[in-house]
């Protein structure tokens, strides 16, 4: 089976061009080496996979080529704990991490928040 049909179909991308572009990009290891999209995935097989969502690090454990819904899709592969732990701390760092943006705010500022915004630089 084609890696970026797997990687589609477990629900890692939402489409199989961003799957294939992913790959292309060096952002999946097969077995510790890059792969081209087309390379054949096979049972027992470790991925490393950057998404914008997180790092994961798998062992395939099913062939599909159909998606199906998400909670179906997390049995096609495991997860290593390392990679589970990782994901958390990552997540609770993100968490931690002071956020500058106005709550109401979305887009450019109105000219009464900027007003605002100048006169706190200025005092």
């Amino acid at each position: 089976m084609r890696l970026d049909k797997w990687l589609w179909a477990a629900r890692f991308f939402k489409t199989r061009s961003i799957a294939s572009s992913a790959i292309e990009a060096g952002h999946v290891n097969l077995n510790g080496e890059r792969a081209k999209p087309a390379r054949q995935l096979k049972l027992g097989d470790c991925l490393l996979i950057r998404t914008p969502h997180g790092e994961f690090e798998v062992e395939v454990m099913q062939l599909a080529e159909q998606r199906c819904a998400a909670e179906l899709a997390k049995t096609r592969y495991t997860e290593t704990a390392r990679s589970v732990e990782k994901r958390q701390r990552d997540a609770f760092a993100k968490a931690l991490q002071p956020s500058f943006d106005h709550p109401q705010i979305k887009g450019r500022p109105t000219k009464k928040w900027r007003r605002l915004l100048t006169t706190l630089d200025h005092s």
